[in-house]
């Protein structure tokens, strides 16, 4: 759930994420919880950008995952960077409003 909560997505959507892309596999203790380790979470994030933002198919993500992953994760850096950029644009704009 905090995982999922971290994305805005439902805990299930990662369920099923981890039944269709063999890179995401967190370790399941006994009672079945699901534990992330940093590596899944930037697993997850590739797996987002690529079928939520770039609007990918579950099977052109899978494989544009196991092709270019090194690609893929410099694309969500780049995302994750002009968000912040952008955020903080948004800002200075409001505070300049006042």
């Amino acid at each position: 759930g905090e995982v999922a909560r971290m994305f805005s997505i439902n805990p299930s959507m990662i369920r099923f994420w981890e039944t269709e892309f063999p890179q995401l596999h967190p370790y399941k203790n006994k009672a079945g919880t699901r534990y992330y380790t940093q590596d899944d979470i930037n697993t997850i994030k590739s797996i987002y950008y690529l079928l939520k933002i770039k609007g990918y198919t579950i099977d052109g993500a899978r494989e544009k995952l196991s092709s270019n992953r090194k690609i893929v994760d410099r694309n969500v850096q780049i995302q994750n960077s002009l968000s912040k950029i952008k955020d903080f644009l948004i800002d200075i704009k409001n505070n300049l409003d006042e």
